[in-house]
């Protein structure tokens, strides 16, 4: 059987998942990264405009989509990079096992603990800091899931990229702040210039306005609709990439 198969197979997927979950398991320092810092930084927050409860319903949405971004891009990408390096990768795919079912697997994997993180990050936001949310809080869990995600995803695809930890990290600036600048945080988005303002349109972090929605909307709007779709499309289509440029061996 040809190691470069491009059939997924859920069992190796699976496989591949559970043993990079009992490598978590095993680093607690990482698992602290991924569940504890998020909730921390959304708590430093809310009692950084304690006297301004408001101002901490306007970006806090936001920054829920944005915290567990930027932690799963650094861990997955580190993690991703420390298992390329020593060998395992190449190790791995010596065996009867997939390109797409290692990345598959390391997509369920840190999808189950995105999962645990927007958890927990939504639930203190909103049932202990009191984030004020007008539409239903699960679609602010769906969003911030998806951005998890979306980290899972850039954090595969850098790490092809990088010949050393530190150079993953260096990746940040490049990939993760310019969509910071553009995801409306700052500034509503109409107000930019017209072309930055098409650019904002199609990049992730665009999500970043579709929890404003679900803070000023009991229904769900068209807008809402569009971003959630531009960051599940845009996870989806980096994991393809990562996949793509997945090397046998490590140089």
């Amino acid at each position: 059987m040809s190691t470069d198969t491009p059939v997924l197979s859920p069992a190796r997927a699976l496989a591949t998942a559970g043993r990079v979950l009992r490598q978590l398991r095993h680093d607690p320092r990482t698992v602290a990264l991924l569940l504890i810092v998020p909730v921390l930084m959304i708590t430093l927050l809310r009692y950084v405009f304690d006297s301004d409860p408001a101002t901490f319903d306007a970006i806090g949405a936001s920054l829920l989509g944005i915290f567990p971004l930027i932690t799963m891009f650094l861990v997955t990408s580190i993690a991703t990079l420390r298992e390329r390096t020593s060998g395992t990768l190449e190790r791995l795919l010596a065996l009867p096992l997939g390109k797409g079912d290692l990345i598959a697997g390391y997509a369920l994997a840190f999808g189950a603990v995105a999962v645990a993180q927007s958890l927990l990050a939504t639930a203190m936001s909103v049932w202990v800091l009191g984030l004020d949310v007008v539409g239903s809080p699960w679609l602010l869990l769906l969003v911030a899931l998806l951005d998890a995600l979306l980290g899972t995803a850039l954090g595969l695809f850098v790490s092809a990229f990088a010949a050393s930890e530190f150079q993953a990290v260096q990746f940040m600036p490049a990939v993760i702040f310019p969509q910071l600048l553009l995801c409306g945080l700052f500034t509503p988005r109409d107000r930019m210039h017209p072309v930055l303002e098409t650019l904002s349109d199609v990049l992730p972090m665009s999500a970043v306005d579709g929890m404003n929605q679900v803070l000023a909307h009991t229904d769900v709007t068209a807008d809402f609709h569009r971003d959630v779709l531009v960051v599940a499309g845009c996870a989806l289509l980096v994991l393809c990439l990562g996949a793509a440029t997945l090397r046998r061996r490590t140089t």
